[in-house]
């Protein structure tokens, strides 16, 4: 399948606005409703309304993948503000996969960390495969074995 070809369409605070047919990427964090319904249907880890109710508003910057008016992707970067950040929550419903639409949110999210963040941060992700190779485009490179992603729940 071709890429999509986003064409730029306004500036808004930075941020550049990306359509393409019926898809749109807005700068805004998802709603709680959102959030978790995307999560849920794109495999990721559930959370619990309370949490996301709680994390969600402290975003450092988040966008959403409109069809029509339905949110149906979104990522985020949360972070100190300063120093570190991670780019997380990167989802596509199912039904919208396998179109280039992973590349358009990062594109954003990246088109944010360039602009607005201090050109000392340290950005981070957990990479699921095969979604490691999306990343690399964006210039995420795996940091094995120097290091490695380690991660805990609380239970």
């Amino acid at each position: 399948m071709p890429a999509i070809d986003f064409r730029i369409l306004v500036w808004k605070e930075g941020i550049a606005l990306a359509q393409h047919d019926d898809y749109r990427i807005v700068p805004h964090v998802p709603g709680t409703d959102d959030y978790l319904r995307i999560r849920q249907v794109s495999g990721l880890s559930a959370f619990s309304r309370e949490a996301a109710e709680k994390g969600l508003p402290n975003s450092i910057f988040g966008v959403c993948l409109m069809h029509g008016d339905v949110v149906v992707g979104m990522g985020r970067i949360i972070g100190d503000g300063g120093c570190f950040f991670q780019v997380t929550d990167i989802a596509i419903m199912p039904e919208h996969q396998w179109r280039g639409l992973g590349k358009t949110i990062m594109s954003a999210l990246t088109d944010y960390i360039e602009k607005e963040l201090p050109k000392t941060a340290y950005i981070s992700l957990i990479a699921d495969v095969p979604a490691n190779r999306l990343y690399k485009q964006f210039g995420f490179a795996e940091t094995a074995p120097r290091s490695v992603g380690m991660a805990r729940r609380v239970t």
